[in-house]
């Protein structure tokens, strides 16, 4: 798990400053498989829901970040926990041979599927020969 710190901004409404504060990262474990189309990248992130996800391209680099909650049942605070719910978070290079504007993201049973397509240009064909 690696930590980031981040400089959060306050309103000033309770009388606080401007803190730091420490966001722990856990780094989700990834599969990737390539295909002639593309790649498809698998990424586990266990109690993350579709609202408190993330995905974004910026420049050549894709960003994935979960955030986890804890199921709280109606009515009730949580006064003592010792689960520590924190956030996902894995950022890849991409190649300039995929299609980033292609990219299509699927969550189901807290596994992220990613599909990257392959631009046309970086897709194997095959060339015919011809008898002279």
């Amino acid at each position: 798990m690696t930590t980031e710190v981040k400089k959060v901004k306050n309103d000033g409404k309770d009388g606080a400053s401007s803190s730091t504060v420490a966001h722990s990262y856990a780094r989700p474990p990834v599969d990737i498989a390539e295909s002639e189309a593309g790649f498809t990248l698998f990424a586990d992130l266990p109690g993350v829901s579709k609202e408190d996800l993330t995905v974004r391209v910026d420049g050549d680099t894709l960003v994935i970040e979960g955030i986890l909650t804890a199921p709280t049942p109606e009515r009730m605070d949580l006064i003592y926990g010792e689960a520590q719910f924190s956030a996902y978070r894995r950022q890849f290079t991409l190649s300039r041979e995929l299609d980033c504007s292609k990219i299509e993201a699927n969550l189901k049973n807290g596994v992220l599927k990613l599909t990257i397509p392959k631009t046309e240009e970086a897709k194997p064909r095959r060339i015919n020969v011809a008898l002279s």
